[in-house]
């Protein structure tokens, strides 16, 4: 049976609603797929980029607690944030998810 999102040391019910939304259902395919690739999902499918949500996954994957980032880990990790925001952002189904997003906020759409 598979284990959900939520199992993963750091992620709570609302990151496993978020990855829900992205398309991924259970910790194994979030192991798998690994932070960057399951975070641009999340960037894709409309959630708003928070760079401690990125390295709370980066830790929980790593089996560490998300306050064990520090100092040029922590730069590291906030280049590699960086550049998977942009990329998401300059994706044209990143620029259809933003808009759909924005919309959403202010009452324009129905929340999926």
């Amino acid at each position: 049976m598979a284990q959900p999102v939520s199992s993963i040391r750091n992620l709570g019910p609302a990151m496993e609603a978020a990855f829900a939304r992205a398309g991924i259902g259970s910790a194994e395919e979030l192991r798998a797929i690994g932070a960057d690739e399951g975070y641009r999902r999340l960037l894709l499918a409309g959630e708003r980029p928070h760079f401690i949500a990125y390295y709370v996954l980066v830790m929980g994957l790593q089996g560490r607690p998300w306050n064990d980032c520090r100092g040029a880990e922590k730069a590291v990790l906030r280049a590699r944030f960086d550049a998977l925001k942009a990329a998401a952002a300059a994706a044209p189904e990143g620029r259809d998810r933003a808009i759909e997003a924005v919309l959403d906020e202010i009452g324009i759409i129905a929340r999926r």
